[in-house]
């Protein structure tokens, strides 16, 4: 079990996170963002599946056939897009559907991405690796279309534009129009 390895790479994470959402004016997101992981359930799990590069619920995925710790995590963190899945009652033939996230979770979710990109990255990390991610496994998301498109464009201004234009954005325009 790689205890001080996890502790580490969750705590740099959370600080990041907390960094980005300070700039935006998520004061109180930023200090609560991901303070799960430090609870058994998700602690010890990333303990025991830790790589560095990648997230230990991966792994625990690949050995168990599912996480339990991710299972723990998205149900208590609403910045997550799974979070928000719930039952369909408007489109015939799905029953489950993405429901619309409030700004304030896509604007976590987002800084989130960003922070996961540069941790697992390292010093290889440029500005389209968040777009690139996102690319990789959109066909796959269940996320309401409203949403799907805020968190698509966000991350092309990132690609297109920088962090800092980004951030500008986040907190002068796309969080006051919540």
């Amino acid at each position: 079990m790689k205890v001080i390895e996890h502790f580490k790479t969750i705590t740099e994470h959370k600080l990041l996170v907390m960094r980005y959402c300070f700039r935006v004016g998520l004061y109180r997101q930023g200090l609560l963002h991901d303070m799960s992981k430090y609870m058994p359930s998700e602690f010890l799990v990333g303990c025991r599946y830790y790589q560095g590069t990648r997230s230990p619920n991966n792994a625990e995925r690949e050995v168990k056939g599912y996480s339990s710790a991710w299972l723990h995590h998205k149900g208590r963190n609403k910045h997550h897009l799974e979070y928000w899945i719930d039952y369909n009652d408007k489109e015939e033939g799905a029953p489950m559907a993405g429901m619309k996230m409030p700004r304030r979770y896509v604007a976590e979710m987002l800084m989130d991405r960003i922070a996961a990109s540069r941790i697992y990255n390292r010093g290889h990390y440029n500005d389209s690796y968040p777009l690139a991610y996102f690319e990789k496994g959109k066909q796959h998301y269940m996320m309401h279309p409203e949403t799907f498109r805020q968190l698509e464009g966000l991350l092309r201004i990132l690609n297109d534009k920088g962090e800092d234009a980004l951030f500008w954005y986040v907190k002068n325009r796309f969080l006051k129009e919540e």
